[in-house]
């Protein structure tokens, strides 16, 4: 088996989950990383035996590199993954693929006219919840999907925000709690309904912080081309990092999911759960946020995988578009105050 030699792109707070999820993935192997602040890319390329970059354009052309991680901020994604592209090295970006669809297009089309593969992280769909729910749903078991409820409580303080020069922002980050938070968690809805979306009608405050402009509340409907509408209710003022919860009403009986794991009730009187297994956990260091999950490990196997076999990642760059076309809207419609639909 053919070696891939891999770099990471930004070693901030995110590049412990794709760092550890590499050392453990045979056949690929940390060729370099990369990162403006000189002292996290010296502690990086220390710690993984590597070597560090300033510069990721540098790095890109004298890495010999089969595939780049994009850890960066969100405005930074479609720059870099097209940079990539040109140099026909396949593309994994962390969420979101960007912060408005046309850059995303971009991004695609890049990747697609130089052969290469762009993969974008939403590992919430490979949590042992997320994937009894989606068998139980494609089985008929379930029935028809009649309504879905997403609530997400979790703590960002002001202090959160101050610590960095781009959280918080529309232009670096492209918004607050939709687009950071909560997109995992819609492209996990979204993925279960598995149809169009007929229109969206939201609102977005900001109710606690201080130090920023964007969101800290989102709420609003997502209705569906069938009939499957969502509730959602977002917000990041919380006390705590709660448990986020997704529920599914659906004709046969009733999915829970709550963290990474998930109940569902038949109507006959069936129940089945699922929760992680202990081969399913890796070691991912200090830092890592409970709310993560554990799944980056499973997504990033499945990414080479996919490579391997030249075969399209699970979750694409169209895939990733799919979801952030809703979060998208989500801001058109509270902002222009209306409903907004979708063709």
């Amino acid at each position: 088996m053919k070696q891939l030699n891999v770099g990471l792109i930004g070693c901030g707070s995110i590049f412990p989950m794709h760092a550890q999820s590499l050392v453990n993935t045979p056949g690929v192997i940390i060729r370099t990383v990369c990162d403006i602040k000189p002292f996290r890319a010296r502690k990086a390329a220390k710690k993984y035996r590597c070597s560090a970059y300033l510069d990721y354009k540098s790095m890109l052309d004298k890495g010999d590199l089969d595939a780049v991680h994009i850890l960066t901020p969100h405005y930074l994604h479609p720059l870099m993954t097209i940079e990539a592209a040109k140099r026909k090295i396949h593309v994994l970006c962390e969420k979101p693929i960007a912060i408005i669809p046309k850059d995303a297009d971009r991004m695609i089309k890049a990747c697609r006219d130089n052969g290469v593969k762009l993969g974008v992280v939403s590992q919430n769909r490979y949590n042992p919840g997320s994937k009894l729910a989606k068998k139980y749903i494609s089985n008929g078991k379930l029935g028809k999907i009649k309504a879905v409820k997403l609530v997400l409580s979790y703590h960002k303080p002001d202090s959160f925000y101050r610590k960095s020069d781009w959280k918080g922002t529309w232009d670096k980050e492209g918004g607050g709690v939709l687009i950071d938070q909560s997109i995992h968690f819609i492209d996990v809805l979204r993925w279960l309904i598995n149809d169009k979306v007929d229109y969206i009608e939201a609102n977005i405050a900001n109710r606690m912080h201080n130090s920023i402009k964007v969101e800290d509340l989102a709420e609003g409907i997502i209705k569906f081309k069938k009939g499957t509408y969502v509730c959602f209710y977002l917000i990041n003022y919380y006390s705590y990092d709660d448990d986020t919860e997704i529920e599914l009403d659906c004709e046969k009986g009733r999915v829970n999911i709550v963290k990474d794991s998930a109940r569902i009730g038949l109507y006959n009187g069936i129940a089945v759960n699922a929760s992680p297994r202990p081969d399913e956990y890796i070691d991912y260091g200090k830092g890592r946020k409970d709310y993560w999950g554990f799944c980056h490990w499973i997504q990033i196997k499945e990414f080479y995988k996919a490579l391997r076999n030249n075969e399209e990642p699970d979750i694409n760059g169209a895939e990733a578009r799919k979801t952030l076309e809703i979060v998208y809207n989500i801001y058109r419609s509270a902002k222009q105050h209306k409903r907004i639909y979708l063709d």
